[in-house]
């Protein structure tokens, strides 16, 4: 089962970081959370492990627009937000990788078509930031 969006990019992991965060602005997608694992691993398992992991972000995302449909379609939905985008790249890579989950793996779980027209929303804009960052202008598949 695949359930994310990814695109691989040669950008340096800085770069790719924060051209990720500006790709989503401009989607009207906003940072409530950013997780570290490389430093997590680091503090919780030691240096080994953050190494082999290479660097690794978490960014949660979120529409507020979107959020305020789809919780007002179906309150547990809250359960399932922000939406994750991950940006990543291995200890010895030349390149860095960009995944952001699909929406639509998240509204399979509702019956709700307002909660569907919401993820299909999600899921344009996503796609469209994926795609401004690879340079191509084409939408990122599954």
């Amino acid at each position: 089962m695949n359930y994310t969006h990814t695109v691989t990019v040669p950008l340096e992991w800085e770069d790719a970081v924060q051209r990720t965060r500006e790709a989503l602005a401009a989607q009207g997608f906003g940072i409530l959370s950013e997780i570290n694992v490389r430093a997590t691993f680091e503090a919780k398992l030691g240096s080994d492990a953050a190494d082999a992991l290479g660097d690794y972000v978490i960014l949660g995302a979120c529409n507020p627009a979107l959020a305020n449909r789809a919780l007002s379609a179906e309150p547990d939905m809250g359960a399932l937000l922000p939406c994750n985008v991950v940006v990543r790249r291995g200890p010895d890579a030349a390149r860095t990788t960009i995944q952001a989950i699909d929406p639509q793996t998240m509204a399979k779980l509702s019956e709700s078509p307002a909660v569907q027209e919401v993820a299909n929303d999600a899921d344009t804009r996503l796609r469209a930031a994926l795609a401004s960052l690879d340079g191509t202008g084409e939408t990122p598949g599954n």
